[in-house]
């Protein structure tokens, strides 16, 4: 999984398939329950999907552009633009239907 910041977000979403973005934190207990799971994803979508972390507090100011109020906050990316958000822990099955794999 790719971790974004200020400098490289916009270019990483901007993508041709769908981008999963997790907004996390380290302190977070859920958004630690949240990682092997989104690894499990991005293992069995490889190819369809790109999975992305953002961590909101070294990445504050994206975490502010996106009006994340909650971690662990999942966003889908589609040419860029936001085309799905979950707040809390997401299964696999939660993933792909946000994805609309």
């Amino acid at each position: 999984m790719k971790e974004l910041d200020a400098s490289n977000f916009s270019a990483e979403i901007n993508c041709e398939l769908p981008v999963v973005v997790d907004f996390w934190a380290p302190w977070c207990g859920p958004c630690r329950s949240q990682t092997p799971i989104l690894e499990q994803f991005a293992q069995k979508y490889d190819g369809k999907v790109k999975v992305c972390k953002v961590n909101t507090d070294t990445n504050p100011e994206l975490a502010n552009k996106f009006g994340i109020m909650s971690i662990p906050t999942i966003m889908v990316f589609k040419g860029g633009e936001i085309s799905a958000r979950a707040v809390g822990v997401q299964s696999i099955d939660n993933l792909a239907k946000l994805a609309q794999l």
